[in-house]
C-alpha cells in the first residue's frame, strides 16, 4: 500500500496542509479558506481535517507527518540577530520571544497532540520544502531549481538540481541578504502592506520609469555577476527591529513613506518600476548561473518571489531555459506540499519520472462544491437564497450570454484552487472587451485600488491570437505582451488611476499600461466547465477570452464554500452567481443582511 504523508506549513503566515499518497497530491488547502482570516498563520487544524476527510482516512493511516521548516534553526537565526544587535533589538525580543518560547518551538508536540499522532515526524528545511514543491509536481524528471523568498531558517535564495527523485542544493544565499525582504521594504515604502501588497507594487511598476534603478544598485544592493548580492544594512532595520527600513532609506529617495489613504503619485510608480528592474536583473542572473552550474535545460521555481509574474515573463522570454515550471502555490502555503513530497521521496527512495503534464491537477486540490449537496442547499436556504437548478450546458450558455451583455458572473464550482490565484473554480468573470469593466470591478466588486490590472483567461488554442505567447500558461504565473496589431496608441493621464482606465487594445480591461497581461490558458482537459463558458462566449462574440479575477473582495480570502460565495455575491455588485449547478440572479434575492452584514 502506498504511504500517506501529511505536510504542514504554519506559524508564520498563510498556514496550509497537504496530503500525498504514493507521491501524488490527494488534497491541499490553506487555513484562511476555512477561518475566513486572510493570511491566517495559525495551526491549520481545519485544513488538516479537510485533507484527511478528502482521503477518507484517520490520522493513524498516515505513514509520516512533515513540517515545512526546521524551527530550531529558525529560532537560532532570530535569537542570534537579537543578541548581536542588543540593546536596540529589545523591542524585537519582547515581541517575538513569548510566542517562540510558548508556541513555535513546540510545533511537533502540538501536531502530535492535535492529531493524536505517535508515528514518524520530520522537519524539512524551509528552502528544501520550496524546492520539493517545485521539482516533484513538475513534469520534468530532471531540472535546475531556483527558490527565492524573504527568509526561511537562514537561507533566502537557493540554487540546486533535481534528478531522478533526488534534490541537491548547490548554492545558498543567506540572511540578511534577501531579495524578498528588499522587495518588501519597497512595498512598505510605497504604502502597501508587507506579505499582502507586493503584487500591488508589482502592478504599479508599469506606470512608472526606473529612474531610481542606479541609486538602488549603488546604495542598497551590490549585485555580483552570478546573481548573488549583498544588501547595505545601513538602510535596513529588519535584523534588529520591528521596522523594515531606517530613516536613511527614506532620505535616500527624498520622501517619507506613503501612508495609507495618501494618493499614489508618479513618484511611487517610478520607485516601484525601479525595484522591479533590479528584481528582474537578480533573477535573470541567477537563472543564467543555474543553467551553467547544472547544465539542465529545464528550470523549476518556488518561494514567494517566484510569484513575481513580471520577472517570470521576462525570464521565459529570454529563453535561458527551454522550459520553466513554477509551483502555483509558490509561497509558504506550497511548502506543505513540498514537505510531504520531500518526505515521501526520501523514505521510499522512489524515482521521479517525466510526465506529459504536471502533477498539480490544475491546482484544483481544495474544498469541493458538489451539485447534489443537501447540506449546501440547507445552508443556502438558511441564508434566504433564491436559485434555480440548471444543467451544465445551460449554465455555460446562460453565463456566456450574460457576460456578452456586460454582466458580471461569480463562479464557485467544483474543487477550490490551492494557492493565491483563482483559476476558474472560484472566479469572478467579466467581458475583457469592455473598457469600463476594469474600474467597475476594482471599485464596485473588489473594493480595491483603481490602478490594479486584471488577468485574462483565454482558450489555449486562441491565446496566440491575442498575445505573443508560446506554450501553455495554466497558472497565471507569467506576463506576455499583447500582440502589436491589437494595440491602441499609448495614452497617459495625470493621475495613475485615470491612466489605468484608458483603453490600450481591443481587450482593454486585461491589457496593462505596458501592453502586458498575466494570462491563464485553459482547455477542456484542464477545466471542462470554464472552458465551456469560454467556448459559448466565443460563439456569441468571436472572442475566446474573459476577465478572470479571484472570487473575493479586498482583504478577504477567496471564497471556499457555497455559503462564502453567496455572502460575497450579496455584499458586492456581482450580477449573477453560479454555485455548482445552482444559478442565482441578484434582482431575485429577497434575503436581508444578517446583523453585522454579509
Amino acid at each position: 500500500m502506498e504511504p500517506y504523508v501529511l505536510g504542514i506549513s504554519a506559524m508564520y503566515h498563510n498556514a496550509a496542509a497537504a496530503l500525498t499518497c504514493g507521491g501524488e497530491i490527494v488534497a491541499a488547502a490553506e487555513e484562511e479558506r476555512f477561518t475566513r482570516i486572510k493570511g491566517d498563520a495559525s495551526f491549520p487544524i481545519n485544513a488538516i481535517k479537510f485533507c484527511l476527510d478528502s482521503a477518507g482516512i484517520l490520522p493513524e493511516a498516515l505513514s509520516a507527518v512533515a513540517f515545512y521548516e526546521n524551527v530550531s534553526s529558525k529560532f537560532e537565526r532570530i535569537l542570534t540577530g537579537i543578541v548581536l544587535n542588543a540593546p536596540k533589538s529589545l523591542p524585537q525580543f519582547v515581541t517575538a520571544m513569548p510566542d517562540w518560547i510558548t508556541n513555535k518551538l513546540w510545533i511537533e508536540n502540538k501536531i502530535r497532540k492535535e492529531l493524536g499522532w505517535h508515528g514518524d515526524f520530520y522537519y524539512i528545511p524551509h528552502h528544501l520544502a520550496h524546492a520539493a514543491s517545485a521539482y516533484y509536481p513538475s513534469p520534468f524528471d530532471d531540472a535546475a531549481i531556483l527558490t527565492v523568498d524573504g527568509v526561511g531558517e537562514w537561507s533566502a535564495l537557493t540554487r540546486g538540481v533535481g534528478e531522478g527523485g533526488k534534490i541537491g542544493i548547490q548554492k545558498t544565499l543567506d540572511y540578511p541578504n534577501s531579495l524578498g525582504l528588499l522587495y518588501s521594504a519597497f512595498t512598505l515604502y510605497t504604502g502597501f502592506q508587507i506579505n499582502n501588497g507586493e503584487y500591488k507594487m508589482m502592478g504599479l511598476a508599469p506606470y512608472g520609469k526606473p529612474v531610481y534603478e542606479d541609486r538602488i544598485r549603488k546604495e542598497l544592493v551590490n549585485i555580483a555577476s552570478d546573481g548573488s548580492f549583498v544588501l547595505n544594512q545601513k538602510y535596513f532595520a529588519y535584523t534588529y527591529g520591528l521596522k523594515t527600513f531606517r530613516p536613511e532609506f527614506e532620505a535616500l529617495f527624498g520622501r517619507k513613506m506613503r501612508q495609507k489613504g495618501e494618493p499614489i503619485e508618479a513618484f511611487h510608480a517610478d520607485v516601484a518600476a525601479s525595484i522591479q528592474a533590479v528584481t528582474n536583473e537578480i533573477l535573470l542572473k541567477n537563472a543564467e548561473t543555474a543553467r551553467k552550474e547544472t547544465g539542465k535545460k529545464n528550470l523549476v521555481m518556488a518561494g514567494g518571489v517566484a510569484l513575481n509574474v513580471t520577472a517570470n515573463g521576462l525570464l521565459r522570454q529570454c529563453r535561458i531555459f527551454d522550459d520553466i515550471w513554477i509551483q502555483p502555490a509558490a509561497g509558504d502555503a506550497g511548502g506543505a506540499i513540498g514537505a510531504a513530497l520531500s518526505t515521501y521521496y526520501n523514505i521510499t527512495e522512489a524515482r521521479k519520472q517525466a510526465t506529459e503534464t504536471d502533477r498539480m491537477q490544475g491546482a484544483y486540490l481544495g474544498y469541493e462544491i458538489k451539485n447534489e449537496s443537501k447540506t449546501d442547499d440547507a445552508t443556502l436556504q438558511q441564508l434566504g437564497a433564491v436559485w434555480k437548478t440548471m444543467k451544465e450546458k445551460d449554465l455555460q450558455e446562460t453565463a456566456a450570454k450574460l457576460l456578452s451583455a456586460g454582466k458580471i458572473v461569480g463562479v464557485a464550482y467544483g474543487k477550490a484552487e490551492f494557492g493565491p490565484r483563482a483559476l476558474g473554480n472560484r472566479s469572478i468573470l467579466a467581458d475583457a472587451r469592455d473598457p469600463a469593466m476594469l474600474q467597475k470591478l476594482n471599485m464596485k466588486i473588489k473594493f480595491r485600488e483603481g490602478f490594479r490590472p486584471f488577468a485574462p483567461i483565454v482558450l489555449k488554442e486562441d491565446a496566440g491570437n491575442y498575445f505573443e505567447v508560446e506554450g501553455d500558461s495554466p497558472y497565471m504565473l507569467f506576463t506576455f505582451p499583447v500582440k502589436p496589431e491589437r494595440r491602441l496608441p499609448v495614452q497617459t493621464a495625470e493621475r495613475v488611476e485615470d491612466t489605468a482606465s484608458l483603453p490600450r487594445s481591443d481587450i482593454p480591461s486585461v491589457t496593462h499600461v505596458d501592453y502586458s497581461a498575466r494570462i491563464q490558458t485553459i482547455n477542456e482537459n484542464a477545466n471542462v466547465f470554464i472552458s465551456g463558458i469560454l467556448q459559448a462566449f466565443k460563439r456569441l462574440t468571436g472572442y475566446g477570452i474573459l476577465i478572470n479575477t479571484s472570487f473575493n473582495t479586498n482583504n478577504e480570502p477567496i471564497v471556499n464554500t457555497a455559503a462564502d460565495a453567496y455572502r460575497c455575491f450579496m455584499r458586492s455588485e456581482i450580477d449573477y452567481l453560479i454555485v455548482g449547478n445552482r444559478f442565482f440572479e441578484k434582482t431575485k434575492q429577497t434575503a436581508k443582511a444578517p446583523k453585522g452584514g454579509w
